[in-house]
């Protein structure tokens, strides 16, 4: 029988202090304000060989410009937000200005206006 892969579930805040992982994507709510601190993470393996990635999406008011994302020692790229908790937020990165790609480990995908799926972060 095949074992099919199943996602892991999204910690509260109060399961694991104020941490939470899920793959790619660290999430860490704050303590003394209702925000979370969320890392997004695009691997090597998507990034291919890019010279620079953006984050873009409801927090930024899709600004493809806004949010660069910092390239890691392993071929990875990263950056951190402040998000209000509560809240769904719809993402994706952007390529070196033309290609679109979506998080691997986000919480779920739905469909765009523009007929492909955003990634969605739950906080």
């Amino acid at each position: 029988m095949k074992k099919v892969p199943t996602r892991k579930k999204t910690m509260s805040r109060k399961e694991e202090g104020s941490m939470a992982t899920v793959a790619g994507i660290k999430k860490q709510y704050l303590k003394n304000r209702p925000n979370c601190k969320v890392t997004f993470r695009l691997p090597k393996e998507a990034a291919h060989d890019a010279n620079e990635v953006t984050i873009v999406g409801d927090f930024n008011n899709w600004d493809k410009g806004a949010t660069p994302l910092k390239r890691q020692k392993d071929g990875e790229f990263s950056a951190t937000l402040e998000l209000e908790c509560g809240r769904e937020y719809r993402f994706r990165y952007l390529v070196d200005g033309q290609r679109w790609e979506n998080d691997w480990n986000a919480d779920r995908y739905e469909p765009n206006p523009f007929g492909e799926e955003d990634s969605i972060i739950v906080v």
